[in-house]
């Protein structure tokens, strides 16, 4: 009678993690200590020449006229935002920048993307790229630009509009937008269908010793690999892929990658690679976004799996993280709680327009798009929870992870959050 294998902790006993975590923190603060050194060689200079590309622009004014609020990307890898007078459009442009004052800019300033003072010393064209291409691909089929700055940023993370983002984030959907890991298992997904039976075609007859999952598995990571290099490696994706990187790896060593444990273990890893991670919102959200999960699973993991995939997942992520979102940003609406059906939707919604756009028909749906964007039209208020509360859920979201009771309170804790957000004057 065969038995199953049982997948093995990463870690075991106090010893292996306390060797573990402090040999990371280690790591972490060399890391750190390597990049403090070069920003102390950057603030040091009277002004510093660089050429950039711009990612983003948005347009602002005062009383002196417009001007523009330019994301550069430096070709030292430096990512920062700076203001410009200039009237022509800086969209798709490299800009040769003088940096000003760099002397008062903090470090955790540096880390996060620092706003410096610049004088812009000449523009030029981007080179034409593979990406670009594709993103003028993607906007001919659209006769609305907000509809087609939607689909090129959740096909090229392109930056939204701000009229479009905050319409997005009324309706409570942003992590659907910004590309991320929800994206990659998607797509992960579908790659792994349309390639298995091909696949299982030339195993029959040549390798039937070999696994599909193991195979397809690590290709498709591989071509997910060179998404993430076409689109830029944005944060998000990047650290998105750094954990489906380890996760898979994990997963074929034997590992136990549903695990509190391995959460741990993964943001440690990934704090070493990418220190500034530290003061990034967007990697503490999608920690806990997974954090959530588990937690559900955790409790309520033997439920039904259809009734479990198709409501406590997306209904108990939405209400385990609306508290942590709301103490961050102010922004409320009651169509947000549309959020979890619409995280439904997105999944066979963007491997549909993903196809729809293959085949030169991608403006099939853009009024549905857009009378989904028009529903939370003035009904939003601002509403922010305090940072206090966040420690304390925090600290209960723990608990939980170890006693039914803590678990239940957070839900408890998380509707009462949300009837304070929703309805502040009750």
């Amino acid at each position: 009678m065969s038995e199953a294998i049982a997948k093995v902790p990463l870690l075991e006993g106090r010893r292996e993690w306390g060797l573990f975590l402090l040999a990371a923190l280690l790591l972490w603060g060399l890391h750190l200590a390597w990049i403090y050194g070069k920003y102390r060689r950057f603030v040091q200079r009277p002004f510093y020449y660089t050429w950039g590309e711009v990612l983003e622009q948005r347009i602002k004014a005062n009383d002196r006229g417009r001007y523009r609020i330019l994301k550069v990307r430096t070709d030292e890898g430096m990512t920062l935002w700076t203001r410009t007078r200039h009237r022509e459009d800086m969209t798709h442009k490299r800009v040769r920048l003088q940096l000003l004052s760099l002397d008062r800019i903090g470090f955790w300033d540096y880390l996060k993307g620092p706003f410096v003072p610049s004088r812009v010393k000449a523009v030029a064209e981007a080179p034409e790229t593979l990406r670009r291409r594709l993103g003028t691909a993607i906007s001919a089929q659209h006769r609305s630009p907000e509809t087609a700055a939607f689909y090129r940023a959740i096909f090229l993370a392109d930056p939204l509009p701000p009229s479009l983002r905050k319409k997005i984030a009324a309706l409570g959907v942003s992590h659907l937008v910004a590309l991320s890991g929800f994206h990659l298992g998607i797509l992960w997904g579908g790659i792994f269908l349309l390639l298995r039976p091909l696949y299982r075609f030339v195993q029959e007859r040549y390798f039937p010793w070999r696994y599909d999952l193991k195979d397809l598995g690590s290709f498709t990571l591989l071509l997910l690999g060179g998404y993430l290099w076409l689109t830029g490696m944005p944060p998000s994706l990047l650290r998105a892929y750094g954990m489906l990187f380890l996760g898979w790896s994990a997963l074929l060593l034997g590992i136990e990658i549903v695990s509190f444990s391995f959460l741990l273990a993964t943001g440690a890893v990934l704090l070493v690679l990418f220190p500034p991670l530290i003061v990034s919102w967007g990697f503490w959200l999608s920690m806990s976004g997974v954090f959530a999960i588990f937690l559900l699973l955790k409790w309520w993991g033997d439920l039904p799996p259809k009734l479990f995939a198709l409501a406590v997942i997306p209904i108990g992520v939405y209400l385990l993280m609306a508290p942590v979102a709301h103490t961050l940003f102010a922004l409320a609406n009651p169509w947000q709680n549309l959020s979890p059906l619409l995280s439904l939707l997105f999944l066979p919604f963007y491997p549909l327009v993903l196809g729809l756009h293959l085949l030169g028909l991608g403006g099939l749906l853009d009024g549905g798009l857009q009378w989904l964007w028009s529903l939370p039209e003035a009904q939003s208020h601002l509403r922010q929870l305090p940072i206090e509360f966040l420690g304390f859920y925090s600290g209960l979201a723990l608990a939980a992870s170890r006693f039914r009771w803590a678990f239940y309170g957070l839900l408890v804790t998380a509707f009462l959050a949300m009837g304070m957000i929703f309805f502040p004057g009750s």
